[in-house]
């Protein structure tokens, strides 16, 4: 469940000046590979109106694919699980995990399974799961949520992952960035190797073949799905593209808006187990898991949010995030989309209050490879907030009625302006306010300071350019 108070969270990231550090460098970062990335693409635009259209017509007809997908990944000698909750998935992998002797398991970086927290499951049923990509397995060393859809520990120094590593795996202290690496890599080797199961997500799930498609940069999603004898991958429903065709597209678009490359290290297309033999004992399950999006899908409002293929780019690009860290979010979604799915995915109950963390700038929709319309649906999301009483503050709500009060009061209005420019004028240094004593303005120049009001309103000054 998600910590309802964001604003302590937020409160608590803005005074972190390391975090404000590693989340500037790293955001920035990012922002200008992707910029240089998209100019070798001759019509940008288009393709991204491309790639929104097969996922719009897959979404509308999901049904259709998802019946072709279990087709074609049965045929190829897999297994298929439908679970409609994060429960059934958790339960379904763990009586395969007892069923086999599975003693420990190695994955790959997922979202989905960290939405479902399958690592909890796992361990309390004696299971052990091993995070094999790196800031996966930093994210797993710190006991932390990542923070971030594509680097999850984008919040941590090199210097706190050194001081983790160094009291977590006793070896020393590793200094540079390639000790780091090393340190890790040779711990997972060993773990790859006596792993009985891996668990992978999908990043993509090709309906006409049934193919399982995975994007990476270090190569550990290949161990996790080759050495163990057993591979499941658990895969969001709204994964699916309909043709092989149409996945040229994507592969364009994930890696020059996630992490600004031309394309990623390791693709991998994986049709059902290694060996389809009964006798080579090599399995592969796909988890196909709604845990909420078809109640998404049967909302035509919100359905669009269904797009998005997790690159993280409105993440990046978001000044709220690029403040706060992913952390702040209080769930495994952070940013923009966040603040979109995760209202949805739990309820407005627990996240509410997330669609009122944008500045609705639109600079998400701007980065967006599928150009989901993340402002309009934020702002949607914030009305149903308000009328689910959800995601607001007492203090606001009255504040907000004391507003239209006046402002359907025009003297009222013109006198209530002229007693706040009065006292504004009073609190103005160098044409500053730098600090008021009262909420909510008080929350605002804690951070920032308010630039002082005019000596006239709009208003008065709009009278006298009509009177000339």
């Amino acid at each position: 469940m998600a910590n309802p108070d964001l604003t302590q969270r937020s409160h608590d990231a803005l005074e972190n000046t390391v975090l404000q550090g590693a989340l500037k460098a790293a955001t920035t970062t990012f922002i200008e590979r992707r910029r240089d990335a998209i100019t070798s693409i001759a019509d940008w635009e288009g393709l991204r109106q491309r790639a929104r259209q097969v996922k719009e017509h897959t979404i509308n007809n999901l049904d259709f694919y998802l019946e072709q997908v279990v087709q074609k990944v049965e045929g190829h000698g897999g297994k298929v699980f439908w679970a409609r909750t994060g429960d059934d998935v958790s339960r379904y992998i763990i009586e395969l995990a007892h069923a086999r002797g599975v003693k420990s398991v190695v994955k790959s970086k997922s979202m989905a399974t960290e939405e479902i927290e399958l690592n909890h499951a796992l361990e309390a049923a004696g299971v052990r799961p091993i995070e094999t990509d790196l800031g996966e397995y930093i994210i797993q060393l710190a006991q932390e949520k990542p923070s971030h859809i594509i680097v999850p520990a984008i919040h941590k120094t090199r210097g706190q992952i050194a001081d983790l590593f160094e009291e977590k795996l006793r070896e020393g202290r590793p200094n540079e960035v390639a000790e780091i690496t090393a340190m890790a890599r040779k711990r997972l080797r060993h773990e790859f190797l006596s792993a009985e199961m891996g668990i992978t997500g999908a990043n993509f799930l090709i309906a006409e073949t049934g193919t399982v498609v995975l994007v990476e940069n270090e190569g550990n999603i290949r161990l996790s799905t080759q050495v163990p004898k057993i591979h499941v991958a658990v895969v969001g429903i709204e994964k699916v593209i309909p043709r092989f065709d149409d996945l040229s597209v994507f592969l364009r678009l994930l890696p020059r808006s996630g992490t600004g490359q031309k394309q990623t290290a390791y693709v991998s297309f994986l049709n059902g187990p290694r060996q389809a033999a009964p006798e080579s004992a090599f399995e592969f399950h796909l988890v196909l898991m709604d845990n909420g999006r078809t109640r998404i899908l049967a909302d035509e409002q919100m359905r669009e949010s269904l797009y998005c293929i997790r690159c993280g780019a409105c993440l990046n690009v978001c000044p709220v995030y690029q403040k706060i860290g992913g952390q702040a979010y209080g769930w495994i979604y952070p940013g923009p989309i966040g603040a979109v799915i995760s209202p949805q995915l739990q309820s407005l109950g627990q996240s509410g209050d997330l669609p009122f963390a944008s500045s609705l700038c639109g600079a998400c929709r701007t980065a967006c490879p599928v150009d989901i319309n993340l402002p309009d649906l934020l702002l949607a999301l914030r009305a149903r907030a308000k009328e689910s009483g959800a995601g607001r503050k007492l203090s606001e709500s009255i504040a907000m009625r004391s507003v239209a009060f006046a402002a359907k009061r025009p003297r009222l209005f013109a006198f209530a302006g002229k007693v706040m420019r009065s006292f504004a004028r009073l609190l103005s240094r160098d044409e500053k306010i730098k600090s008021v004593p009262f909420p909510p303005l008080s929350g605002w120049t804690r951070y920032r300071d308010l630039p002082a009001p005019q000596s006239s309103s709009f208003r008065a000054r709009w009278k006298k350019h009509l009177d000339e």
